[in-house]
């Protein structure tokens, strides 16, 4: 169920980034995504790509689909709509090189588009249960505040969500280490648990094959400079966004639970790329955390922003939707700001647009498995 009903222009490739960026801008109602991957990827990054780029397409904030394709990138661009199309939703795409180039192009997708968009303005809302909603849950510009205050918070949002049969998507595995073992606690069975301890093991494995530690961009200097001392301290305040229920599985990167609950998602820590794995799991809704500010939004979903440092919300209140830094001031507690953030989000979910939504701010990155041969 989707809280959206957007008309989303995909492009199978950076070559075709252009023309599906001036299609969107013709038709009402459309948004595009700005991929930078498709061409000349191989193996699991070309998988990785594929998956996304079908996945946001099957978000059910997505009503429609147009995909733009140059036609010798590695990305299917008609196994893309196919794929889309399964949901039952309409799908078309174009091709740069079978159209005679981008004027004929922009011409032949805007009349498709247009058309989508005449169909999905004639679609009528339908109230649903709160149980068909999935969130995913983000934390960026982190510091002291944000483990004491705004990630708490947005943790009974979830406690609450699951509780009443929804599900909940929480990431960025780069910021479980030194906390993994405490999660593997509340893992629905040890194969859960052991799903947490090797996600973390792999990501540190995978920074040791390049020559590198993790903590040496763990914290980031902007983390250091909010407070944050150790990539353990910054772990142990980021896994109180995921609240406290039982977690039910770990997903790979953009994949979808297959039922309800508390799910992990295999991410890096960088905010757009995770926030990006999660709308590709389905999430209809993000609520990200910060401590120093961040404008950060998405194409096809809201992103509520919660920050708890009183100070940034001040400095940044055109980006900031939920003020937890009444937390920290000794005005409110965690449970109060909580029931703030859940009243706000069933706001969202009803229609009122986020800070991010309302300035357009559209950010998308996928995530790159294998380095650049």
């Amino acid at each position: 169920m989707g809280i959206r009903n957007h008309l989303l222009i995909i492009h199978a490739s950076v070559c075709a980034s252009e023309v599906a960026k001036a299609i969107a801008e013709r038709v009402y109602g459309a948004v595009y995504i700005p991929n930078q991957h498709g061409c000349c990827q191989i193996g699991p990054d070309l998988d990785l790509t594929t998956k996304v780029l079908v996945n946001f397409g099957k978000n059910p904030n997505v009503g429609a689909a147009l995909v733009v394709g140059l036609g010798c990138e590695g990305v299917p661009t008609k196994k893309v709509c196919e794929e889309i199309a399964k949901t039952g939703k309409t799908c078309d795409y174009v091709v740069i090189q079978e159209n005679k180039g981008t004027l004929n192009t922009i011409s032949i997708g805007v009349k498709k588009a247009r058309e989508m968009a005449e169909k999905l303005s004639l679609m009528d809302k339908e109230e649903i249960d709160i149980s068909e909603i999935t969130i995913g849950i983000e934390c960026g510009g982190s510091d002291t505040t944000s483990g004491l205050a705004s990630n708490p918070a947005v943790g009974y949002v979830s406690d609450k969500l699951v509780d009443l049969k929804g599900t909940s998507i929480f990431s960025e595995t780069t910021e479980f280490i030194g906390a993994e073992h405490i999660l593997a606690k509340r893992a629905r069975n040890e194969e859960v648990a052991n799903k947490i301890i090797k996600i973390v093991l792999d990501c540190e494995k995978k920074a040791n094959s390049m020559g590198v530690d993790l903590r040496s961009g763990q914290p980031t200097p902007g983390n250091i400079e909010g407070g944050l001392t150790t990539i353990e301290e910054k772990s142990l305040g980021c896994i109180y966004k995921g609240g406290t229920r039982v977690i039910e599985d770990v997903l790979a990167y953009g994949d979808m639970p297959s039922g309800k609950g508390l799910y992990i998602m295999d991410t890096p820590g960088q905010d757009i790329e995770s926030i990006t794995g999660m709308l590709a799991g389905g999430a209809v809704l993000i609520i990200f955390t910060t401590g120093r500010g961040t404008p950060t939004g998405s194409a096809i979903a809201p992103v509520i922003k919660v920050c708890g440092n009183p100070e940034s919300y001040e400095r940044m209140k055109d980006n900031i939707d939920v003020n937890a830094g009444t937390i920290i001031e000794g005005n409110k507690t965690i449970s109060e700001v909580g029931e703030e953030i859940f009243s706000e989000m069933l706001n969202v979910i009803n229609g009122k647009f986020t800070k991010a939504e309302s300035l357009n701010h559209r950010e998308f990155g996928i995530y790159k498995m294998i380095s650049t041969f």
